[in-house]
């Protein structure tokens, strides 16, 4: 049994200096109940967590909650990261918060902005076919 085609994880948390976890836990819950895998980081979390959490578990799609101003720049960080350990191209990031908007995915090279945890489902979704597409080319 080919255990390849299952994954189906999404690594999540609430960025560095977020210390507030309400919605990304109901992005959680509402990503369990679509079917997905979720490893939740939990709140505060840095950079270097997401990227190593996506690489150990071999996830296809982090989610990164951001509610506070002045910690989206860290955004750069989980992207340069991701880049130097060469993940870029294997792993997709989903942002939401109110500190986020489709402004911030131009800005910092993320791939989508999800503006509710029933988005973020979508975006996700989106995400991995647009993964499996350009992985088959």
């Amino acid at each position: 049994m080919h255990e390849e085609k299952v994954v189906r994880k999404v690594i999540l948390g609430s960025l560095k200096g977020n210390t507030q976890g309400l919605g990304k836990d109901i992005v959680a819950a509402t990503l369990r109940a679509a079917g997905f895998q979720v490893l939740d980081l939990g709140v505060d979390v840095s950079p270097e967590r997401f990227v190593d959490a996506a690489g150990r578990e071999k996830a296809k799609i982090i989610g990164i909650s951001i509610s506070v101003n002045e910690t989206v720049p860290f955004l750069r960080d989980v992207i340069n990261n991701l880049k130097q350990k060469n993940l870029r191209d294997k792993v997709r990031i989903v942002v939401g918060g109110q500190a986020v908007s489709e402004q911030t995915c131009k800005e910092y090279e993320v791939d989508a902005y999800a503006k509710d945890a029933d988005d973020c489902v979508k975006k996700v979704r989106y995400l991995l076919k647009l993964q499996e597409t350009t992985q088959k080319t």
